[in-house]
């Protein structure tokens, strides 16, 4: 393509114009509203607007009126080479973080309606507990799952929870009380939890954020506790080993 733009693709135009135009109305907008701001007629967007519901790139609203982006350019995202970039960052600065703590630590990321343990990596010395890469879990009964979603938009949340499969052993709650959970969690920046999958375990999960103020993945720790003589760091200072970890990994990737 020239400068003077001299192959168009105006159909293609089409479409990206209502995706960057959705991708600032996290409320959504309908169809009238599109079209006047995008200068088009109704009739002009309304084949677009199906074929980007069709391929899951655009969501309707419960009642059907309002079109709302989906996480779909998310999923796309993970997929491409910045993915491989974020677990550049994370990894040795997870490996540096298990060796201080004698903890395990894994991270999680939403994709599609999933959430999927992205890398992991096990304590040192004779005990253990981890997940294996690529284990997908729940958002309701996992630190990081609780993490991730609360360090979203209220619109964002509301679409994770639409699109979440659950995973066995999994229980969707009271939505209401969910949504106030997650609004503590923001509130005080982090999990530190019993686990909601097993007995002897303590969830402490950070977000790592965007410039936004929004969770890109989440760092957790399934923190064991030792009651031998060993002097291993306790639960307060694994905490705080995990948070330092959490801000610089997205201190490094998103620059904030």
């Amino acid at each position: 393509m020239d400068d003077g733009g001299k192959y168009r693709a105006p159909a293609l135009d089409k479409g990206l114009d209502i995706l960057e135009l959705l991708a600032g109305s996290p409320s959504g907008m309908n169809q009238a509203e599109i079209a006047k701001d995008l200068g088009r007629t109704s009739n002009e967007i309304y084949r677009m607007l199906d074929t980007l519901v069709r391929r899951h790139y655009v969501t309707r609203s419960p009642e059907g009126d309002r079109y709302m982006l989906s996480l779909k350019l998310l999923v796309l995202a993970n997929q491409h080479p910045p993915r491989r970039r974020i677990l550049d960052i994370a990894e040795p600065l997870m490996r540096a973080l298990c060796v201080q703590s004698e903890q395990s630590a894994h991270l999680a990321t939403w994709e599609d309606g999933d959430l999927v343990i992205v890398s992991s990596f096990s304590a040192p010395g004779n005990w253990r507990q981890s997940l294996r890469t690529g284990s997908v879990i729940g958002i309701y009964n996992t630190g990081s799952g609780r993490v991730l979603a609360a360090f979203q938009s209220p619109e964002r949340r509301q679409q994770m929870i639409r699109d979440h499969r659950l995973v066995p052993g999994e229980v969707q709650p009271n939505e209401a009380s969910f949504l106030k959970q997650l609004d503590d969690i923001k509130a005080k920046g982090c999990t530190v939890e019993p686990s909601g999958t097993v007995h002897g375990t303590t969830n402490i999960s950070f977000p790592i954020l965007d410039p936004s103020g929004n969770a890109i993945t989440a760092l957790t720790c399934p923190f064991i506790e030792r009651i031998d003589g060993y002097p291993a760091p306790n639960l307060e200072e694994v905490t705080e080993i995990m948070r330092t970890a959490a801000a610089e990994i997205g201190r490094q990737i998103a620059g904030a």
